[in-house]
């Protein structure tokens, strides 16, 4: 069974201020995506930057998940830390998934170009930082998650199979 972790970062939502319907928005997408058995695993979390390492490395490192997605603090807002949450517990870093991300978002909003989505890997984990609105999640999912199975491929993850009729993903021929 393949764990992806899905993680929410916000104060409010965590406070139980307001609902989180952005990790359910992931998990949603993903069970559309996905033709692999998986399993969730959620954390509605502050946004405060140890709190959300510590997290991310309980997911990877505890939990063995080979995919973590979040959500929110990828803005410019003071609060905002989830991009260096990642960078602290990541070995390598991806930047093309982010540079793709804006770049899909810039269809829609001029304010993308104020997100500071990334993504990176700690030890064969594959962590991704998505937007906070639902919207944005499927449409940055949508562009992105092509070319995340062969990402966990290549950091010796479980094979994970999408439901092609969804979403393609992309491995080079043999």
């Amino acid at each position: 069974m393949i764990k992806i972790g899905i993680i929410t970062t916000s104060d409010r939502a965590s406070a139980g201020i307001y609902e989180d319907i952005s990790g359910k928005a992931i998990e949603s997408t993903l069970k559309e995506y996905l033709k692999s058995e998986w399993k969730p695993l959620y954390r509605l979390i502050p946004d405060e930057q140890k709190v959300i390492e510590q997290t991310m490395i309980e997911l990877c490192d505890q939990e063995g998940c080979a995919l973590v997605v979040t959500t929110g603090g990828t803005g410019p807002a003071l609060r905002d830390v989830t991009p260096e949450a990642t960078e602290a517990v990541c070995e390598k870093m991806l930047p093309g998934f982010g540079e793709l991300m804006r770049q899909e978002s810039l269809k829609y909003v001029p304010t993308a170009i104020l997100s500071r989505q990334t993504a990176g890997i700690r030890g064969k984990s594959l962590i991704l930082n998505l937007p906070g609105k639902p919207k944005s999640i499927r449409e940055c999912l949508d562009a992105v998650f092509p070319a995340i199975p062969y990402c966990v491929d290549l950091i010796e993850g479980p094979y994970i199979e999408t439901n092609e009729e969804v979403i393609q993903a992309f491995r080079p021929k043999k």
